[in-house]
């Protein structure tokens, strides 16, 4: 019997869902996914996140657990947010290849076949783009673009849509990251900073049927924060000493010269240094570059103590080649 290589093997799924108080759309939701992934002749899993729901989410839940083996659910204590429920259902996936959705009924999982074709090419995440996008335009359109065109601008990742929340990225890459606060909305980019090969494709966009958005502008002062956070990230996270150092120096530079003309002016004006603005600035500016050259060597032994953990390393890699004495050496087929 000749055994099929991996390759040949249709691409398996781990569908996340994060769920807060939805228990209208689950139902309905479930029943979209199965017409979907049924005929899809793939392997799969829903991963259903209870996000701490009040109304009878999990009773939907388990209800449809219980009639779908498929299916799976993750219960929280409480509700901690999008983000932490998303990482759980990344953390639980089993399947080659996890896509993230919304639970209410907005995205539309007619969408997931396209995206497992892109990543069929080559791409190790895509993620959708609402262009035609069916909510309110003062209080989530607006907000929206201006927070993308920010977000595209100081990344200098470009992209349409990062609120988009669904997604389709290999679970070795997607299992690499780490979300905290509102970091979901940035998977891409930092998937992109991992070395991951990311496309961006239109998809459909419903408006909301039953409820209300449960995560919605509220996160926007989250989200300012997260920006500089994933800005800190991609550009000093290996070496912060040359953020701190940098600024360190210049305020060493700064106190440097403020203590000269200090000088100066007492040498040869005569004027008194105790009440002397210069002085005040130059000890001020001398603790507080004393003060970034320490939080630069603090920053250098944390990031030591982060990758000095086998499982974390400031690189990724995509393929190891190997040379077998009856097989020629070959890699994958890559994106063009």
């Amino acid at each position: 019997m000749t055994k099929h290589s991996p390759a040949a093997r249709p691409l398996s799924l781990s569908i996340v869902v994060p769920i807060h108080n939805e228990e209208e759309n689950i139902p309905l939701l479930h029943g979209q996914l199965h017409e979907v992934l049924s005929v899809s002749g793939r392997d799969y899993e829903i991963l259903f996140v209870d996000d701490g729901s009040r109304d009878t989410s999990l009773q939907k839940l388990l209800e449809v657990a219980e009639a779908d083996p498929h299916v799976v659910v993750i219960e929280f204590r409480r509700n901690y947010g999008q983000t932490a429920a998303m990482q759980a259902g990344i953390d639980h996936a089993s399947n080659d290849v996890i896509v993230t959705m919304d639970g209410d009924l907005q995205n539309d999982p007619t969408d997931i076949p396209h995206m497992l074709e892109k990543i069929e090419l080559g791409f190790d995440l895509v993620h959708g783009w609402r262009k035609d996008r069916q909510d309110a335009f003062i209080n989530r359109k607006l907000p929206s673009r201006i927070a993308n065109s920010l977000i595209s601008r100081t990344t200098g990742f470009p992209i349409h849509d990062l609120g988009c929340t669904l997604k389709a990225i290999r679970r070795e890459i997607a299992q690499e990251l780490e979300l905290f606060g509102e970091m979901h909305r940035f998977i891409p980019i930092l998937a992109h900073r991992r070395g991951a090969r990311c496309v961006e494709i239109v998809t459909k966009h419903h408006p909301r049927r039953f409820g209300q958005t449960k995560y919605g502008i509220g996160r926007t002062t989250r989200v300012v924060l997260d920006l500089i956070t994933v800005n800190f990230l991609l550009r000093y996270f290996e070496s912060p000493m040359k953020l701190f150092g940098k600024a360190a120096l210049w305020c060493g530079a700064i106190g440097f010269l403020s203590g000269l003309a200090t000088l100066g002016m007492k040498l040869f004006a005569g004027i008194d240094m105790t009440g002397n603005p210069l002085l005040l600035q130059t000890v001020l500016t001398t603790m507080v570059s004393l003060q970034f050259f320490s939080l630069g060597i603090i920053g250098e032994v944390c990031t030591r103590l982060y990758y000095s953990n086998s499982k974390n390393r400031h690189y990724a890699v995509r393929n190891v080649l190997r040379q077998e004495p009856e097989h020629p050496a070959t890699l994958p087929a890559r994106a063009a």
